[in-house]
């Protein structure tokens, strides 16, 4: 698995990127499909943050946590992250169970009456080839919380969002490793 560390107002030790991948890692042994993740240290006043995110096919998980030290704020999101793991990966393994078990019978999900929380509204945006920054901008100007957009460079479907620390993200879509 592929993890980019990035600091802000932090220098980045070999200590630290040790201890950093070792925690990560460790995710992996609850789900075998991560493909890659990337870690946030920065430092606000006297608080250290930690912001962790694990991308897996179909699914992203993210965990953000502050401490009065560094290794503590790792410590706090890397738990955080492995009971958002452990908790997919038992919600995978009960729906194959209750898909795929011995002498079940297969109910098929009733999309006519749908809960309140899965309740979707459609917004339909046209994407046309701009750079990250642009994407940003236009974000901004528009008061929205993230912006999709075409990558100018890679042709590539993106999305720009704003972090909690203020500063900007960009999803990018992975394709799904064969097996």
């Amino acid at each position: 698995m592929e993890i980019q560390l990035t600091a802000k107002q932090i220098k980045i030790t070999d200590a630290i990127r040790a201890y950093v991948q070792e925690k990560v890692e460790k995710a992996q042994k609850y789900f075998d499909h991560i493909v890659w993740g990337q870690v946030f240290l920065f430092v606000e006043k006297r608080a250290h943050k930690c912001e962790m995110l694990i991308h897996a096919p179909g699914q992203t998980f993210r965990a953000l946590a502050e401490a009065a030290d560094l290794y503590s704020a790792v410590d706090l999101a890397s738990d955080k992250m492995d009971g958002q793991v452990k908790k997919f990966k038992e919600k995978t393994k009960t729906r194959h169970k209750a898909r795929h078990g011995k002498g079940s019978v297969r109910q098929e999900p009733d999309f006519d009456v749908a809960p309140a929380a899965m309740q979707f509204s459609v917004v339909r945006q046209t994407v046309a080839p701009i750079s990250a920054d642009e994407a940003a901008r236009e974000m901004e100007d528009l008061g929205q919380s993230f912006r999709l957009f075409q990558d100018r460079d890679s042709n590539q479907i993106q999305v720009v969002f704003r972090r909690s620390d203020e500063s900007y993200g960009i999803l990018q879509p992975v394709k799904k490793a064969s097996r």
